[in-house]
Order: C-alpha cells, then sequence, then structure tokens
C-alpha cells in the first residue's frame, strides 16, 4: 500500500472570467489525473470538483464552494493535493515524481551520491536533478542508459554524472 502522504497534483493560476472558474497550472498528466478526484485539500480546506475542461496553459476548473471571482482570485497560489493512497497504482516501470524525490542516489557500484531533489521536463523526457552532499547540483535523464535502477534508492550509471 502505498505512503499516506499529499501530492500535488495543480496549482491555481487565477481567477477565469467572473463566476468563480480558476485556471489550473497542472503538475499532473492531463485533465484525466485530476478528474479521478471529486476534491482536493487545498491549504485548510476542501475544495470539491464540479467541471474542469482544458485550456492552452492547463485547464479551467469550477470548484463547488467557489462562487465569484474574488473568491476565485483569493485562491491564486494555492496547490491543490490528494493522499498518495488515493493515486492509481502503476504499471512496472512507471514512477510518480512524488515518489522520486527525495530518494538517496548512488551509482551503480554503490557509491553514495545524493539526493533526488527535483524532476523536470523539457519535452525531451523526464530529468533527475540530484544534489550533492555540498550542495551542488547535476542533472541526469531518468532514461534506463543513465538510470537502470529505482528502489529504495535511484541507482545512476556514474558515467552520467559530469
Amino acid at each position: 500500500m502505498p505512503e499516506s502522504r499529499p501530492v500535488t497534483l495543480a496549482a491555481v493560476a487565477g481567477a477565469h472570467g467572473i463566476t468563480g472558474e480558476v485556471r489550473l497550472k497542472l503538475f499532473a498528466e492531463g485533465l484525466d489525473s485530476l478528474k479521478r478526484h471529486k476534491a482536493f485539500v487545498a491549504g485548510a480546506r476542501t475544495l470539491t470538483l464540479t467541471a474542469i475542461r482544458p485550456d492552452k496553459a492547463g485547464a479551467v476548473a469550477r470548484f463547488a464552494e467557489i462562487g465569484d471571482r474574488n473568491a476565485a482570485e483569493n485562491l491564486r497560489g494555492t496547490l491543490l493535493t490528494v493522499d498518495r493512497a488515493d493515486l492509481p497504482p502503476l504499471a512496472e516501470g512507471e514512477y510518480y515524481h512524488a515518489d522520486i524525490i527525495g530518494l538517496p542516489v548512488v551509482t551503480t557500484s554503490g557509491d553514495a551520491v545524493g539526493t533526488v531533489i527535483a524532476i523536470e521536463n523539457y519535452n525531451a523526457g523526464d530529468i533527475l536533478e540530484i544534489a550533492y552532499p555540498d550542495g551542488k547540483t547535476v542533472m541526469v535523464p531518468f532514461r534506463p542508459p543513465a538510470v537502470p535502477e529505482v528502489g529504495a534508492a535511484v541507482i545512476v550509471d556514474p558515467d552520467w554524472l559530469i
């Protein structure tokens, strides 16, 4: 069973129109990943999703608790999270970013390297950002030649740590 902890799926970018809709910046893969959840934790409150549609920069959503532009504007910057245990299971070799960020990184020969601090995607695939103990960082493509294994730690081929 996955660990119970919050996972951020989107952030409110601002209001959309005058009826309380909000623009969302998505951190998950598309609208379907948000549609499967009826409610999101938004700071100290819960928001109930009533409608969502695609938008050029992410999505536009309506929440039952937000009825006007002022209320929508007050949500700007709010992170929308769900519990990790509520996310669907993944196929072999698939990972949620939230499960990888914070993992220790070791080389294929077992030498400690650092910690995964972020996962970026610049349209050419995911890239792990790894922090060394001295604070310097390195980016490694999240592909089998560079990262042959992920488990309790991320295993990295040392040839990619340049």
